[in-house]
This record gives C-alpha cells, sequence and structure tokens, in this order.
C-alpha cells in the first residue's frame, strides 16, 4: 500500500498542489519556493530528487509525500540528514511512521551511513512524535537556531544510530 520509488513526470501536478499548501511547507526549508510552480516541479523531477538519497512516498498509487536524507561532508560524511513531508490530507494515517522506518532501515543497509539525524521546528510536535515513534531520539535543542516566517523556532534535533552489529538502533 505504502510505496518508496523515484519521482516521475506524473507527478509534477501533485507536487504543485501539495507544496502550495502553507500547512505542508510551515515546517520545511525555505528552499522550497513559494509559490511553488510547475517549473520548479519539473526541476525537482528531473534534477533535484537525483541529489542525495531521495524518494517519493505513493499511497495507493498516488504521491502522498517525500523523503530524503542527504549525507553530511568531510569528517561527517558518515551522518546524513532526514527530511520528508506528507500531503495535508494524508496526515495521521501512519504512512510518514511507516515511511521513516523503511527508509531508516534501507539507508543502514545499503550505505556507509551509522547516524542519522532530523532537524525539527520546536512547534512541530507531530513530526517530533512520528521520530520518537520510530526510534529516534532527542539529541540536543539548539535555542533560536531557525527563523523562518518572521518568528525564531529552537531546533529540536533527533537522532537514530546503527548499531555495530548492522542492526538499526
Amino acid at each position: 500500500m505504502i510505496k518508496l520509488r523515484e519521482f516521475k513526470e506524473e507527478d509534477i501536478t501533485d507536487l504543485i498542489q501539495i507544496l502550495n499548501n502553507t500547512d505542508v511547507t510551515k515546517f520545511l526549508s525555505a528552499k522550497i519556493p513559494a509559490p511553488y510552480t510547475e517549473d520548479d516541479a519539473h526541476w525537482w523531477v528531473t534534477s533535484g530528487s537525483l541529489m542525495g538519497i531521495t524518494r517519493a512516498i505513493e499511497y495507493k498509487g498516488r504521491l502522498v509525500g517525500c523523503i530524503s536524507v542527504e549525507r553530511a561532508e568531510f569528517e561527517y560524511s558518515r551522518s546524513g540528514e532526514l527530511g520528508y513531508w506528507i500531503a495535508q490530507e494524508y496526515w495521521r494515517k501512519g504512512i510518514a511512521t511507516h515511511a521513516i522506518n523503511e527508509f531508516t532501515k534501507y539507508i543502514f543497509e545499503n550505505t556507509d551511513i551509522v547516524r542519522i539525524f532530523a532537524a525539527v521546528f520546536s512547534d512541530n510536535t507531530p513530526s517530533a512524535h512520528v521520530l520518537k515513534k520510530c526510534g529516534y531520539s532527542l539529541e540536543a535543542i539548539h535555542k533560536q537556531a531557525m527563523f523562518k516566517n518572521d518568528k525564531f523556532y529552537d531546533n529540536h534535533l533527533y537522532c537514530k544510530l546503527k548499531t555495530l552489529d548492522s542492526e538499526v538502533a
């Protein structure tokens, strides 16, 4: 029912609709353009989603979200930052939990990344709840570290480590 896959041209219309919903983008990176145009979606499908390790989240044959891990650099290269979003009409259906668990397992089994972390805006309690449910631990709170839409937020940093015996911790 829930599938992680590459993005495809057929996702463009759904991307535009989902990423123009300010409730979805409120706690996402300001790197995502607003308004989100057809050109933005086309770039994402043909180029942007090919950077890092990125998958579309499909539910019942339809694009409902995105999940990615962006590998850090230099001495941090065995760490990766997790990011994800889900279309609003699919919130609270267990889709994010399923996708995070499956993707975390994939990353630990198929890459040399041993630490996955996620930066969560302090007001984004649903995301913090999902990460805890997936076995991520609150590692730090960076005070007033995020500034978006004229407001400061604390950055709640969640982390999950790969165990030495290659199982997910």
